[in-house]
Formats: C-alpha cells, structure tokens, sequence
C-alpha cells in the first residue's frame, strides 16, 4: 500500500530542525521576500496580528501560466514572533476547494540547546479531504508536494542559500 492509496490524517504534524534562528524562520516564513526564495515560491503578504489577512501570490512562473490571483487565503489567530503564529488557510484554486472552507495552520518555532532551531507544523484539515491529500502529498517529478516538500526547501534556503531545485 503506498501513502496514495490511504486517508491521509485529518490533523498531520511536521517537525523539521534547521541551523537558523528563530527569528530567520519567523522571516521566511511571513515576509514575500523569502517565501519567493523555497517551496512554491510565492510571495506571501501577512497583517501579523490578531485578525490580520494572510495571502499567498502565485509566483511568476504560475502567473506566466495563467494563475493571476490569489491561490491561498486566511486569517492570522495568533502572531507572536518569533514563537508562533496560528492562521486559517484556504486553497482557491476551484470552487470545490474553496467550498471545503478553512483549515487551521500552527507554526511553532523553539530554539534548542543544540544551536538548531525546531520547526513544528501542524495542519489541522478536519472536514477538508481535499486540503488534507494535498498537503499530505510527497515531492514528485511533476514538481508538485506537500508540507514535508516545502519544509525541506525552507530548511535548504536557510542553510545553504540555495533551493532544493537549483
């Protein structure tokens, strides 16, 4: 049985621990600067406060594609840089995605004694099968993966400057 052929979990968890500070992750997390850097390379706009818009673009090449508006959206619950920021998160890339309605996004970041950063992300996507399959999806030849994808570009950017594709 491969990861496909199952459900994924409804609230999936990712630890990652990268040779950052906290305050680094915090930025490449909510700053488009860096989030243009790893992953899907969007740029991300943030109101890091308590009912504060979250907004993910797509990036150029998505836009030289045809994707022209917004491809995520949500609302900040909880911002304290550089610990943690707790959101809403919605796909909109069809109506059936956009009908699933909101899912709940957990960053924690906590130094350790090691010198490493720990990175926790937690997605809670109960109700939302759709959201819960893609996130939940490995990295493929077809340039598509989810959470465990996108955190091991991040970790890749922060320690070495250069992601995972080149």
């Amino acid at each position: 049985m491969t990861t496909h052929d199952r459900t994924p979990p409804t609230t999936q968890v990712y630890e990652i621990y990268i040779k950052a500070t906290p305050q680094k992750i915090w930025d490449a997390i909510t700053t488009p600067e860096w989030t243009a850097r790893y992953g899907y390379q969007g740029p991300v706009e943030y109101e890091l406060r308590k009912g504060g818009k979250f907004r993910a673009n797509p990036s150029a090449a998505m836009v030289q594609m045809g994707m022209q508006s917004t491809l995520v959206d949500g609302e900040v619950l909880k911002a304290d840089p550089p610990n943690k920021l707790v959101q809403t998160y919605r796909f909109l890339f069809s109506d059936a995605m956009r009908e699933e309605g909101y899912s709940r996004l957990t960053y924690e970041i906590e130094a350790t004694k090691s010198g490493f950063t720990r990175l926790t992300v937690t997605h809670e996507c109960a109700g939302q099968p759709t959201m819960a399959a893609m996130v939940a999806t490995r990295f493929d030849e077809m340039g598509t993966g989810g959470w465990a994808w996108i955190l091991s570009d991040l970790k890749s950017v922060l320690e070495t400057g250069v992601a995972m594709g080149g």
